[in-house]
């Protein structure tokens, strides 16, 4: 199809299926595409409404073009959100990914700056002492080494740069919103997805089903968190061995009290290290709580546990011996130890 013909279909509301979405891709990539058409074909898929098969098809695409990192094993694990609830909490995800690598799961965490809240993952871990810049070698030997790396997103997806420009020039919400979880270099066969759009809940989960995800939690708070929190019940669509079931989940049933949005909420990247920091370190409180929540759906997900009740034993004991806030130190060595062997003499 050409490109008047896709965007006729589109504005009649016919949706794309996941070869033809995959080609569209393609295309943008290409530089076949003016940013105008990128703009009209974004636009009209929102108008829509993105389906999952044509999710997928934007993501097998863009797969094919990430910058890849070395020693990646086929278990590894990202607990990357969609972002975007206004919510304004301290790094939750992040906080979990720490405790998660803490318990012996190997963590490729992918992320950006700031987007709709104070302090994006990379800001809070650049804050912490994090070097967050890695090349793809030096990000598969702190793998190897610690266990867990970040992944900065611009450095690893130049194709993105195709439609970053669109994209700030449109300043509203498009498909390329909900790829982020999606595109990890690291193609993480299992990981918790936070989204914060409840009409999107079933459709990631549904493109994760299509992508072969192993092992996924999709995961929204009634109240509007991207993530679990202790404030409310959570709907959580899980996706394994190619099934889709939907679920809630009460965070008080696992014997949490409750916890209100001025108790989780965060600040700027120096005030949200402080608080990952005493999270680490077993501070007890609704925000220890909410990541200990959060590390034991994941756990649950990564596979170390056969139900969330179990990783939150787990994940609680790493903090309590001191394993995760170790983790921390380990990371940061290694990470800044690799940017004195970068730096030319």
């Amino acid at each position: 199809m050409n490109y008047s013909e896709i965007l006729t279909k589109l504005i009649s509301r016919k949706d794309l299926p996941l070869p033809d979405s995959e080609e569209v891709m393609e295309r943008i990539i290409a530089g076949e595409l003016t940013p105008a058409q990128i703009a009209g074909l974004l636009l009209v898929l929102r108008m829509k409404g993105e389906t999952a098969q044509e999710l997928a098809g934007f993501v097998r695409s863009l797969r094919k073009h990430v910058v890849t990192i070395p020693h990646v094993s086929d278990e590894v694990f990202d607990t990357c959100g969609t972002g975007g609830d206004g919510m304004r909490t301290f790094n939750i995800s992040t906080a979990t990914a720490l405790v998660v690598a803490a318990c012996g799961v190997t963590v490729v965490k992918h992320g950006n700056r700031s987007v709709s809240s104070n302090c994006g993952s990379a800001d809070v871990l650049e804050a912490l002492g994090v070097k967050i810049d890695l090349t793809p070698e030096q990000a598969g030997a702190c793998l190897d080494e610690v266990g867990i790396v970040f992944l900065f997103a611009p450095l690893y997806h130049p194709a993105f740069a195709r439609v970053g420009p669109v994209r700030k020039e449109l300043g509203v919400r498009t498909i390329f919103n909900f790829l982020g979880p999606l595109v990890n270099p690291a193609r993480p066969a299992r990981q918790i997805v936070g989204v914060s759009d409840v009409a999107m809940l079933p459709v990631i989960a549904e493109s994760l089903r299509l992508l072969d995800s192993a092992h996924a939690l999709v995961v929204r708070s009634t109240d509007g968190y991207d993530e679990l929190t202790t404030t409310a019940a959570a709907e959580v669509y899980e996706v394994s061995q190619g099934a889709l079931t939907r679920y809630e989940i009460d965070p008080q049933e696992y014997g949490f009290a409750h916890a209100t949005l001025n108790d989780l909420r965060g600040g700027d990247a120096q005030g949200n290290a402080v608080i990952v920091r005493s999270v680490l370190s077993g501070e007890e409180g609704p925000r220890l709580d909410t990541v200990l929540f959060n590390s034991g759906a994941a756990l649950y997900t990564a596979g170390r546990t056969k139900d969330i009740a179990g990783g939150i034993a787990l994940a609680r004991a790493a903090v309590e011996s001191g394993k995760a806030i170790q983790l921390l130190g380990r990371f940061i060595t290694v990470t800044q130890s690799m940017r004195k062997q970068s730096t030319p003499h």
